[in-house]
């Protein structure tokens, strides 16, 4: 590839990610895509839950281990072999440091297609480090289903009807994410109970070229508690983790444990940040997911 080619390649880029060349103008975005907006165009909206010690919206809670400045002095004076008073800099202190014990999924994360079986499409599913870095940043699209009640099933329909209200139509690369409201829940037992997706409204989001979908919820399904009920009630072992399920079907990843959805705009013109962790061959990876709002 030429020199000119790389160049354009380049801008064209630029224009997609919604970061114009520096200087250039704000200018005005379509509906449902910030446009060429520049990187000091927008403001940054955190749309993640933090990975805590212990927490309560989590069904199995991690553990930190703290270790303050001392600890880290101590630690120094043994690699270092020297006194607390020769760390002159810091009186005789260093490093603070955290100890992690906690399960990929825990705190805002990305699920990878290998979460949800062994194949996806017939092949061997991606682990979180060998999904593609695209699916990780596109245009937003909330989709609000806070009318739904926890157990509740967000349908077909209810995901045509809410993307009919906000007069948009999903596009390939689009970041969708369901705004139940669960997140307000967010530290509470009570963050379980939520309603989500099934087999046939996750596959039809795919099917509009969708490859990341997000939910402000523990899971993309609903409550464990409401897919047991249902099980023990008809026997049909089709009502249990369908939405996850689907992902042998038609690869995506997911987005679990959002947060703020309500602090956006609007439903669409923004831009969203994905990039999970990158743990080698693991089935999910910790994310700091991140709204880009034009100002």
């Amino acid at each position: 590839m030429g020199k000119a080619s790389k160049k354009t390649n380049r801008r064209g880029f630029l224009a997609a990610a919604g970061a114009a060349l520096p200087g250039a103008p704000l200018a005005n975005a379509a509906p449902g895509n910030p446009g060429r907006t520049p990187l000091n165009g927008v403001r940054l909206l955190d749309l993640s839950v933090p990975l805590e010690h212990e927490a309560p919206g989590e069904l199995t809670p991690p553990k930190i281990e703290y270790l303050d400045h001392a600890a880290g002095g101590r630690s120094a004076t043994t690699l270092f072999g020297c006194r607390p008073e020769d760390l002159v800099h810091s009186p005789g202190h260093a490093w603070a440091v955290e100890n992690i014990t906690a399960s990929s999924h825990t705190g805002t994360h990305i699920d990878a297609p290998y979460h949800y079986g062994a194949t996806s499409e017939g092949k061997p599913a991606r682990r979180i480090d060998e999904v593609p870095l695209e699916w990780c940043f596109g245009p937003g699209v909330v989709i609000d289903v806070r009318d739904k009640r926890p157990g509740g099933l967000v349908s077909v329909e209810d995901l045509r009807a809410a993307l009919k209200k906000i007069r948009y139509s999903l596009k390939p690369g689009d970041i969708v994410m369901i705004h139940t409201g669960a997140a307000k829940r967010w530290g509470t037992k009570d963050y379980f109970h939520q309603p989500g997706l099934g087999r046939e409204s996750t596959l039809w989001l795919l099917e509009q070229g969708i490859h990341m979908i997000g939910i402000d919820a523990w899971t993309l399904d609903r409550s464990f508690s409401s897919m047991a009920a249902d099980f023990k009630q008809t026997g049909d072992g089709r009502v249990l983790w369908p939405a996850h399920f689907a992902g042998i079907t038609k690869e995506y990843c997911q987005i679990e444990k959002l947060a703020n959805l309500e602090q956006l705009p609007a439903p669409i013109g923004f831009y969203v940040s994905c990039f999970p962790v990158k743990i080698k061959s693991a089935s999910a990876g910790w994310c700091r997911a991140v709204a880009l709002i034009p100002r």
